[in-house]
């Protein structure tokens, strides 16, 4: 259902990620990209096998902004599979945040989308497979604590754009791979900076 043609970097990191996720130890994948190079459809792609393995996806945002802005390709791309996906930030209401982490403990919610109130205790799993994190660098340190936890059991995917020094050398030194995408999808333009004086 993907709209555009993937480069080959996508192809690349998706069949890199994909093969981690089939090995018998918890994947700690790191996908690099700058900013609408699509490492949303990569880990769409990714999210896709885990729930086609009956394994439920949980994606991590820092800001109640980019949940809404994840929350709605996705469901945008899962309409035609049946997908259960919900999204938790400071808009849900309690009402509707406690019927979600009920369908969330009965296996109902494929995927959950949402800001770090995703890691608070009160939400549990009845079988969660995958972790994406989107900008991980951008969590505090009692967050980050809560996502090394998940890590030991679980398949964790992190997003980024720029990830901080310690994260990179993670991965060059092996501890988690990394999949890289340097090329910008087609008819992309390009980001313009410009430094000006303030007066």
């Amino acid at each position: 259902a993907f709209e555009y043609e993937a480069t080959p970097d996508q192809m690349k990191a998706t069949e890199e990620i994909k093969r981690d996720m089939e090995k018998p130890k918890p994947m700690d994948h790191l996908l690099c990209g700058d900013v609408g190079f699509g490492k949303t459809e990569v880990a769409m792609r990714a999210a896709f096998k885990a729930i086609s393995n009956n394994k439920q996806v949980a994606l991590l945002c820092p800001t109640t902004i980019l949940s809404m802005q994840h929350y709605q390709p996705f469901i945008k791309r899962f309409e035609n599979v049946g997908a259960n996906i919900r999204v938790v930030n400071r808009f849900v209401p309690t009402k509707e945040m406690s019927q979600i982490k009920k369908e969330l403990a009965d296996g109902q919610v494929d995927i959950i989308i949402g800001t770090h109130k995703l890691l608070n205790k009160s939400f549990q799993y009845k079988s969660l497979g995958l972790l994406i994190i989107d900008e991980e660098q951008r969590f505090g340190v009692e967050h980050k604590e809560k996502i090394k936890e998940m890590k030991n059991t679980i398949d964790v995917l992190s997003l980024s754009a720029t990830p901080i020094p310690r994260t990179l050398q993670m991965s060059l030194i092996g501890v988690r791979t990394i999949s890289q995408l340097n090329t910008p999808p087609l008819h992309r333009h390009p980001i313009q900076t410009y430094v000006m004086e303030n007066k």
